[in-house]
């Protein structure tokens, strides 16, 4: 454990520390972003209104749009020259969010992400294959400077360039790997091309992150790549990686570092409250962020928290896995579902690999999904040729869609691929190519 005196804090110790942070991150928006202070006259709030943690839910929401509206930095509360470092968003749906850190924030990221590392069994003096992008992306330089603190080395492989960073893992001998889990299967199955044994590369751990997978996913990676595979979320609007992480003894939700970040279930159509143990939209505050606080951020993931104390000892709020986005939810002829719930049909299926991509199309003003997915290299040597096995892939490809039918409620064409035909990720995997618009 990396801070035992505050990660085992009685609950009453903390929620009075949460309280007194929350106050000051009131009053610090509400007198330096003007964004923030018409937000509060409009709701008659003013930050001397906030008398217990229950008055969280007087204070505005803060939206993503909020922040491309106040591109680049209209939402920061402190001048540019108190800013060490700026990170931002790819901008792929319009203009980049824009988050920056002052020298106290990246103290403050690096202790939750060193605490991050500990709760998964990293220790110091281990050493830790960074493949998170680095540049404007949070992931690598978040959990390098992380790393750092918790005393270990970092080897910055950052993405791509598959076969060095086997080549790195096999003579450096890390034990950690922190990537996307799309990736660490790519670096799996690399291995498994190039004919190198599993036994030559030294990981012990995988911390996975910044995309959505599911349990079947993490049996596949520890399958092939012989780790603990577990999970860390954050997102840059909050801090980047570091908001929460799994512990290697519970592996039953991931700790909220609550001293810093103020967690909230809502419902995302009424904006209510939500008790512990019900399911909605995750929702952050920040406490002791300088540069950029957040109040009640909307990340748009879908969780829910557990209060019960876990079996590591430590005493925080745990989140569960993030099961979808609500920015990722495809609505398909009247039926709303998620990527992550066609991928656990598809990984219970022993004959496919876990590489598949959803295609959406609009035909004579009909929404259509095709659901391209590869084959297991073991299936397709017992027919010798893709070509000869198509009776076969025929009874698949209808198992496939009785399955979907029968758990989403929705037809959908099955498109069965030769391995390797899906492009391989070295960061985050693509999984939905909407060409409705293209085809309406």
């Amino acid at each position: 454990m990396w801070n035992s005196q505050v990660e085992c804090l009685t609950r009453a110790d903390l929620e009075q520390l949460q309280l007194k942070r929350l106050i000051q991150t009131a009053q610090r928006t509400y007198e330096r972003v003007p964004f923030y202070r018409k937000a509060f006259d409009d709701a008659g709030v003013h930050p001397d209104s906030i008398k217990s943690l229950a008055d969280l839910r007087l204070l505005p929401f803060t939206r993503k749009t909020d922040l491309r509206e106040h591109y680049p930095f209209g939402l920061f509360s402190e001048p540019l020259s108190n800013v060490s470092r700026l990170h931002a968003s790819s901008g792929t749906k319009g203009k980049p969010t824009v988050v920056g850190y002052t020298r106290a924030d990246i103290d403050v990221w690096s202790e939750v992400v060193a605490r991050s590392l500990a709760c998964a069994g990293s220790k110091p003096g281990d050493i830790i294959h960074n493949s998170y992008g680095y540049g404007l992306f949070t992931g690598g330089l978040g959990l390098h400077y992380g790393a750092e603190k918790l005393g270990a080395t970092v080897v910055p492989a950052s993405g791509g360039r598959t076969q060095q960073q086997i080549l790195l893992l096999q003579d450096f001998k890390a034990r950690v790997l922190c990537s996307t889990p799309s990736y660490a299967l790519n670096i799996a199955y690399t291995l498994q091309e190039l004919g190198i044994e599993r036994d030559s590369i030294n990981l012990e751990i995988g911390i996975f992150g910044a995309e959505p997978w599911t349990e079947e996913f993490r049996t596949q990676i520890e399958a092939l790549l012989k780790i603990r595979a577990l999970d860390i979320y954050g997102l840059s609007e909050v801090m980047g990686p570091g908001v929460s992480m799994e512990c290697l003894q519970g592996r039953n939700g991931l700790h909220i570092w609550e001293d810093h970040f103020l967690p909230e279930i809502i419902d995302p159509k009424t904006s209510e409250p939500l008790p512990y143990g019900e399911e909605g939209e995750l929702v952050f505050t920040t406490l002791t962020k300088e540069a950029i606080p957040v109040l009640r951020y909307r990340t748009g993931d879908i969780s829910k928290l557990n209060v019960e104390r876990c079996t590591c000892g430590r005493t925080m709020v745990r989140m569960a896995r993030v099961r979808a986005r609500l920015d990722d939810m495809l609505i398909i002829r009247g039926v709303n579902l998620y990527p992550s719930e066609i991928e656990k049909v598809l990984m219970q299926i022993e004959e496919l690999a876990p590489h598949y991509q959803l295609v959406l199309e609009r035909k004579k003003a009909l929404d259509t999904l095709e659901v391209q997915v590869e084959i297991t290299e073991h299936l397709l040597q017992r027919f010798g040729k893709f070509e000869d096995g198509q009776v076969e892939l025929t009874s698949l490809t209808d198992k496939i869609q009785v399955l979907l039918k029968d758990g989403m409620g929705l037809t959908a064409d099955v498109t069965l691929l030769k391995p390797k035909s899906i492009a391989r990720s070295e960061g985050k995997a693509v999984r939905v190519i909407d060409r409705r618009r293209e085809t309406n």
